[in-house]
Order: structure tokens, then sequence, then C-alpha cells
């Protein structure tokens, strides 16, 4: 792996070069038999959810279309003395809402 001198950013090979893909910089590679170059180096992962998920289930309100059901989770989002955070999701039509402890 290989970082860009003038932004930081990591760089990906091209031709026997490092190419910075933020500010277009460029760099010879060095010894070929250093490096491995793999496509899965070159592409971002993409996560895709289905229908199904892991998360529990809940009665809670949904604000958008009134259903009854909805997955939940906890998140710590404020400092570390406050209580989490519940996020919920409904089961229906996926709207998010959160509910804090004011």
């Amino acid at each position: 792996m290989e970082f860009c001198d003038e932004c930081g950013s990591m760089m990906k090979a091209d031709d026997g070069q490092w190419v910075c893909g933020s500010c277009g910089s460029s760099k010879p590679k060095g010894d070929a038999a250093q490096y491995i170059v793999t496509e899965g180096q070159e592409t971002s992962e993409v996560i895709e959810s289905s229908n199904e998920t892991s998360l529990p289930e809940t009665d809670a309100h949904c604000p958008e279309c009134g259903n009854d059901r909805a997955y939940w989770y906890m998140q710590q989002i404020r400092s570390a003395d406050e209580s989490e955070t519940r996020f919920f999701i409904c089961t229906e039509c996926e709207h998010k809402w959160r509910e804090d402890d004011n």
C-alpha cells in the first residue's frame, strides 16, 4: 500500500505507476516483483442488504405509516456519561427514527 506525498490519500497501481485518486499525482512503483495487484484492490466493496435483518423486533408505532412493529438497535452517539440512543426502523416502510432519554 502506498500513500500520496501531496495529500496523504491512498494511491492505486496503474501501468507501473502509483496514481493518487484524489489529487492525480503519480510516482513510479519500483520493483514490480514486490507488488500484487488484484481486481479487489481496485473496486470498492458494496454491501447489499436483503429484506431479512438480524436486528431484533419490538412493538413501536411508526410516525410515518402507523405500523406497530419496528426493528431496533442502540448506539452511543453522545458522551460516555449519557445514555445510549435507541434507533427504530419500521418493518413496513423502513422509516427510521430515534428515541433519546432527555
